[in-house]
């Protein structure tokens, strides 16, 4: 989800707003409540524990945080850098941050992600030098999609090998909703290294600088210094922004999941 315009990063919030709450109530409905307290009496048995097979694993086990990383946020938006954080012990080869790069560019839901946002510039008649019609929407087009492939190969390929960093988002999962949201926001400004430090994340800056001046290629009237570091900071934003989807989306489905389960159980009595 890469795009240098305002509006994405407009989008992107109101989005963000829109679900965190959902995942609120779903992190506080997933908090267990406190057992009982039993009864003091000389004649209690201590409860057998439950087998090794029943034991549901904990919130930090690796497999479990796997199953909750979702390719697709809401089905759409790519989410390949996405990683548990018990993936933080195993750095990444180049070849595979191009790969991460080239999925999260070439996935097919960006065709389409990329045509909706041309259609909103072209209501918005930004950059007016494309002018209307099919003609413009086509320029737009292309440079929305220029905008969001350049955009990861230097964030999540180009510049993470250079520098040695690592451009996956470590998903944090537990904690109070407001320590986790702080963390989303944080990863543009602190990174991990290949080598298992953290440092400021130079990637991240760097490349979408990178992107904001390569697209004065393509935007004739855009190219000067303060549109250049807006469409630099407009796309930092996004991506804080982003990953705050990319932190929530799994609590967010999740309760999706189990309310759509709970209407089907409720349909399925009140038939009987």
């Amino acid at each position: 989800m890469r795009q240098s315009q305002p509006s994405q990063l407009y989008l992107t919030i109101m989005l963000g707003l829109l679900l965190v709450p959902v995942a609120v109530r779903a992190q506080q409905q997933s908090t267990p409540a406190a057992p009982a307290k039993p009864a003091d009496s000389p004649a209690a048995t201590p409860a057998a524990p439950d087998p090794p097979s029943a034991i549901a694993p904990a919130p930090g086990n690796p497999a479990n945080d796997q199953d909750q990383i979702d390719k697709r946020i809401l089905g759409v938006l790519p989410n390949y850098r996405t990683a548990p954080k018990s993936a933080e012990a195993t750095p990444l080869t180049a070849r595979q941050k191009f790969a991460i790069a080239a999925k999260d560019s070439f996935d097919w839901p960006v065709y389409l992600v990329s045509g909706a946002f041309a259609a909103l510039y072209q209501l918005e008649n930004q950059n007016p030098s494309f002018g209307q019609g099919m003609k413009g929407y086509a320029k737009r087009y292309v440079t929305s999609y220029g905008d969001q492939t350049i955009g990861n190969m230097m964030t999540e390929a180009i510049w993470p090998t250079m520098l040695r960093e690592d451009p996956r988002y470590f998903r944090q999962g537990t904690g109070s909703v407001w320590s986790r949201m702080l963390y989303a926001a944080s990863r543009v400004v602190i990174t991990r290294t290949d080598a298992g430090g953290r440092r400021f994340n130079f990637s991240e800056w760097l490349g979408n600088g990178s992107t904001a001046a390569l697209g004065n290629l393509y935007y004739p009237q855009s190219r000067a210094a303060s549109d250049v570091w807006q469409r630099t900071y407009t796309q930092v934003a996004t991506d804080a922004f982003s990953q705050e989807l990319k932190e929530f989306w799994p609590d967010v489905k999740r309760h999706l999941k189990h309310h759509d389960n709970g209407v089907s159980a409720a349909d399925s009595t009140s038939q009987h």
